[in-house]
């Protein structure tokens, strides 16, 4: 890798940091002085010392996001703001991207990393990893519909969803559940009550898998996982 965005992600800046840095002549690799932000390093062969101290690379990197409403679940867009841009630049040094998405109006629990392997493991449809998650909803919600979710329901595509776990917090005009869905198809939960007569008002996710969301997180606030919670998602994969 490039040796700016290994320093980079080691906490010595931005890139344009670190190109800064490099210029003073206080970088070297393998005991020779390095200027060029261009060069390549291997971080398991080369030693790479900044000021006569060894950088000790770190590769991945795991967030947890508390994401408000409005953000897009995306890396990037031209048009509308993502859950990227509202990153730390030292954060956005390691390229994350958001794992699995939420719609733009919910809010809840969103992992974030640059860990390609894991990502595609907690997503992978075989793992049916659970993901849970608070609603109010425009409608009386009723044992009918935890009946219904239990033995799955079809969506306005034809799809037939798997098995979901729908428990009542409060019912009335306007009721209040929490819902456990193992897959993850565009807007499911708001076409699942779609499909029983019903209208998702609010939503909002609380775990996937065994990570639970921090509701000490301000909303747009994130932090890194602990490395209890880091065990949590790698016993998903």
């Amino acid at each position: 890798m490039r040796l700016d965005k290994m320093l980079a992600n080691s906490g010595f800046g931005t890139r344009k940091e670190v190109k800064k840095l490099l210029k003073t002549g206080v970088v070297k690799v393998d005991g020779v002085v390095i200027k060029d932000a261009k060069q390549h390093v291997d971080p398991d062969v080369n030693e790479v010392m900044v000021v006569d101290e060894l950088v000790e690379y770190r590769e991945f990197i795991y967030l947890m996001m508390h994401k408000p409403p409005g953000l897009l679940s995306a890396t990037e867009d031209h048009r509308q703001e993502t859950v990227v841009d509202i990153l730390e630049e030292e954060d956005k040094m390691f390229e994350p991207f958001p794992v699995g998405r939420l719609d733009k109006d919910t809010e809840g629990l969103l992992l974030l990393t640059n860990d390609g392997q894991l990502a595609h493991q907690l997503l992978s449809p075989k793992k049916h990893v659970p993901k849970t998650y608070y609603a109010t909803i425009d409608g009386e919600v009723t044992e009918a519909d935890i009946a219904a979710f239990k033995e799955g329901v079809t969506l306005d595509d034809g799809y037939e969803t798997l098995p979901a776990e729908l428990t009542i917090l409060q019912t009335g005009p306007v009721s209040e559940i929490e819902i456990t869905i193992v897959e993850g198809k565009f807007h499911q939960v708001k076409r699942m009550f779609q499909a029983v007569g019903k209208t998702v008002t609010y939503l909002k996710r609380l775990s996937m898998g065994e990570l639970k969301l921090d509701e000490t997180l301000e909303l747009g606030e994130y932090r890194e996982l602990t490395d209890e919670e880091l065990e949590l998602v790698k016993q998903n994969k």
